[in-house]
């Protein structure tokens, strides 16, 4: 993922594997400085979401696996949830998510519209279809702008 610094992308790099023997998916990997102390967060996900076990799980084996293999020390190590509301940012994100209703906005209007609901019937390379009702949408990856996870209360 651009941006991500060379702390978080070595942490990322060493980390993945592990995360994916567990079962789960790593999305991201940050490191920050707030205030005096350094945290190192990963982000993992699954379908049909993460719980503090599964968080406490990951990190016992990734802090063993990171121990001494840094070009940093972090203060604190953390891992977590990304979040039900945080945007999509790769192709893992809607295929995990396939099934579910999501919200998507698109760069220019379909049919006067540029903010869609629907369900992810699909989503490759290529697309995303969605099902809005009873009709499928296939959307070209160039037409989606930002794509969220529809929460309802």
């Amino acid at each position: 993922m651009a941006g991500r610094s060379k702390v978080a992308q070595e942490a990322f790099d060493i980390a993945e594997p592990i995360v994916k023997e567990l079962g789960f998916d790593l999305v991201d990997c940050e490191y920050k400085k707030e205030g005096q102390y350094y945290f190192l967060r990963i982000f993992i996900d699954k379908r049909g979401g993460i719980s503090i076990e599964d968080c406490e799980a990951v990190s016992r084996k990734v802090d063993e696996a990171l121990e001494g293999k840094l070009h940093a020390d972090p203060d604190y190590f953390e891992v977590s949830s990304p979040g039900a509301t945080r945007p999509f940012s790769s192709l893992a994100d809607y295929v995990r998510h396939q099934g579910e209703e999501i919200e998507v906005s698109l760069f220019a209007p379909i049919d006067g519209a540029k903010h869609l609901e629907g369900i992810i019937e699909e989503a490759n390379e290529e697309e995303l279809v969605l099902l809005i009702g009873e009709k499928k949408l296939s959307l070209p990856w160039n037409q989606v702008s930002k794509a969220n996870r529809t929460i309802r209360l």
